[in-house]
């Protein structure tokens, strides 16, 4: 195993004990996302990717193999990982500043520092002058800009993103492609990813891993040889199709997508 790598999982399975016996999600599954990458996961709905995603933040146990993070098996909730979901999650009494600042609170993090922290990754994300303003008076795409601020203030080593653009307009959704590029290329985090959206990995992603309908399993791993940074213009790219051809095959030949 390389020696840069922060995740690590071999053989990882899951498995939900239910009123008519036991139903298999996850196959094993054997990984490794190293320091600094950009991975996303790809798959059909219900096949376990935010299962996945909830093993590694250590918020779901996981029923066999061994998935570890900077070495140290993961058993509960991990203090190194930052969590954006689908919905932004923000309390609506509370103003942009201070929903961030719920994380330092939770973690009793010293409020002076936070606060320097918060504001700096406002400033980062392109929030600063909101500080003030509440959840009701941002769009979308800003509420997740807040939403990756608060993942991040605690200064973990490893973001998760669980289908943090999904409820947004295509438009949107692009600009805040490149926005997470940005926040990524200067943060320097490792990031997981997962989405329904096949451009949306390639674009984003050192790494692509495409999960099989459920129970879900590895179906291929794919490495995006694009230059960084990348632009929304690259989409169009024969290279880019080339990749987003190749992920796509694996849906139609299980007739998840119709040609």
């Amino acid at each position: 195993m390389p020696n840069d790598t922060l995740i690590a999982a071999r053989g990882v399975t899951k498995v939900y004990q239910t009123k008519d016996g036991p139903v298999e999600s996850l196959k094993p599954l054997d990984f490794s996302i190293r320091e600094g990458e950009f991975i996303s996961v790809v798959g059909p709905s219900g096949c376990g990717k935010s299962t996945l995603l909830k093993m590694v933040a250590g918020l779901l146990p996981t029923s066999g193999g061994m998935l570890t993070l900077a070495g140290k098996p993961i058993n509960g909730p991990q203090r190194d990982v930052g969590i954006v979901f689908q919905s932004a999650v923000l309390l609506a009494w509370r103003s942009v500043l201070d929903n961030i600042l719920l994380q330092a609170e939770m973690r009793r993090m010293p409020m002076q520092q936070a606060r320097e922290k918060a504001r700096q990754l406002m400033a980062m994300t392109g929030l600063a002058g909101f500080e003030g303003k509440y959840p009701w008076q941002l769009s979308g795409g800003m509420q997740q800009r807040a939403s990756i601020c608060r993942a991040l203030l605690h200064d973990p080593a490893v973001l998760l993103m669980d289908e943090p653009f999904g409820a947004l307009d295509a438009m949107t959704r692009e600009k805040m492609n490149l926005e997470l590029q940005r926040i990524w290329s200067q943060s320097k985090k490792t990031v997981l990813l997962i989405t329904h959206s096949i451009p949306e990995a390639i674009f984003l992603s050192d790494r692509v891993i495409v999960m099989s309908e459920r129970p879900g399993s590895i179906a291929a791993v794919y490495d995006i040889d694009l230059p960084r940074q990348r632009t929304l213009d690259m989409m169009g790219s024969p290279e880019f199709s080339e990749y987003a051809k190749k992920v796509r095959a694996h849906f139609y030949s299980q007739g998840i997508l119709d040609h």
